[in-house]
């Protein structure tokens, strides 16, 4: 019975020794800050249409999201300026060309819908693939043409060559001469 004793004053002399004052982290709830309230990120967008420009066969091509409106944030403002690739066999209803890709940006927003404009043309990477062969010469030119309602275009060349039909040798280059860097 003694030596209890002993040991609950050995306590009550250590609890003297601790500092005095408010544990000001555990008083709080939790971390600085606190932990946000995760909610769905998709709950604060909206879907937009997109309207190809009126060369394309099909107008209604596509959907895009971008968040509400909110503060100085506006939606409108986010839109413009977007560029969208889509396959030109979708835009013209036409498969035969499919391997071709257009880009376009959109210009104007009215309502739910994005006014597009062209942006741009390019073949796909395996219609490319294609067309480079073995044995023969690629050539490949870039200018930039402006045109007539104060458009720059650049526009991006390539060429091969290609045999003779009664062609002997197996390759088919062209001379440096005739590839102009």
């Amino acid at each position: 019975i003694l030596a209890q004793g002993t040991k609950s004053q050995h306590c009550a002399s250590h609890l003297q020794d601790m500092a005095v004052g408010k544990n000001k982290r555990l008083t709080k709830g939790g971390k600085k800050g606190g932990k946000k309230k995760a909610g769905d990120p998709f709950l604060k967008k909206e879907w937009y249409d997109i309207k190809a420009p009126s060369v394309f066969s099909v107008r209604q091509c596509g959907k895009t999201l971008v968040t509400r409106t909110q503060g100085t944030k506006i939606a409108s403002e986010q839109l413009k300026g977007r560029v969208l690739e889509l396959n030109l066999a979708d835009l013209n209803n036409d498969e035969d060309q499919a391997y071709k890709k257009v880009r376009l940006c959109i210009e104007e927003v009215q309502g739910r819908n994005c006014l597009t404009d062209f942006h741009g043309l390019t073949l796909t990477r395996d219609k490319l693939n294609s067309l480079v062969r073995k044995w023969h010469t690629m050539i490949e030119a870039h200018v930039d043409v402006k045109t007539t309602d104060g458009y720059v275009v650049r526009l991006f060349v390539i060429a091969f060559t290609k045999r003779r039909q009664d062609q002997v040798k197996t390759n088919c280059y062209a001379q440096t001469a005739q590839i102009r860097k």
